[in-house]
């Protein structure tokens, strides 16, 4: 049986999660990263992606916003703007999102703020891809 580790995700809104699990991988600024029990004492920020959980041998995925995950001690804590479940994204609204999101880059409006657009494209494509794969296409 493989060890696990206390893993608590939190947003502004509420405790996301909170469990016992033997591995997270979720989306650093630096490409997808795994942590697993006993891994070294680290502070990372998270950009907007995917995160899985296993736990029990079962695989769970949420939509992550971006924040930081902190480990240390037997213990990760993800801290993000919002995290949802499949069940919980409204496909259609994720949809509009990332066209409107679009829209502003297309703009030749000046005073769009590019980094931000960019960021609502990446928060917007995590939220498909975890309701796609949810609903299995």
């Amino acid at each position: 049986m493989a060890q696990t580790f206390n893993l608590e995700i939190v947003t502004p809104e509420r405790s996301f999660y909170k469990g016992e699990v033997e591995m997270v991988v979720a989306r650093t600024i630096q490409g997808d990263a795994a942590f697993m029990a006993d891994h070294m004492w680290t502070v990372t920020p998270l950009s907007p992606g995917l995160l899985k959980i296993r736990e029990k041998n079962e695989i769970k995925k949420a939509a992550c916003s971006g924040g930081f995950i902190h480990v240390k001690e037997g213990k990760a804590t993800i801290v993000s703007d919002a995290a949802e479940w499949p069940e919980e994204i409204d496909l259609d609204r994720a949809v509009e999102a990332k066209e409107r999101a679009e829209k502003r880059l297309d703009s030749s409006d000046q005073d769009i703020d590019t980094d931000r657009a960019k960021a609502a494209i990446l928060r917007a494509l995590s939220r498909i891809k975890v309701k796609e794969e949810y609903m299995g296409k």
